[in-house]
């Protein structure tokens, strides 16, 4: 599953962080690493953006960004 299919107030943790050269890099330095704990907070009217917490804080990314961005929500194996 990927991060834009998480459910507003669900948790998962970061399984990977797709994406290529300039965006990959950028995902990787807002603290979207394999293994850190991430949850939807709000996501906006018409779809796009959406909040996020992670590492103590929230962080809008766009849909399209998190659709690179594969996690493992709690409870699933």
């Amino acid at each position: 599953m990927t991060l834009d299919e998480l459910e507003i107030g669900k948790t998962a943790v970061i399984t990977d962080v797709g994406g290529e050269g300039a965006l990959r890099c950028r995902l990787l330095d807002m603290g979207l690493i394999p293994g850190t704990a991430v949850s939807v907070r709000k996501i906006a009217p018409l779809g796009d953006p959406m909040e996020i917490r992670l590492r103590g804080y929230e962080l809008t990314l766009r849909r399209e960004d998190a659709k690179k961005i594969g996690v493992k929500a709690e409870g699933e194996t």
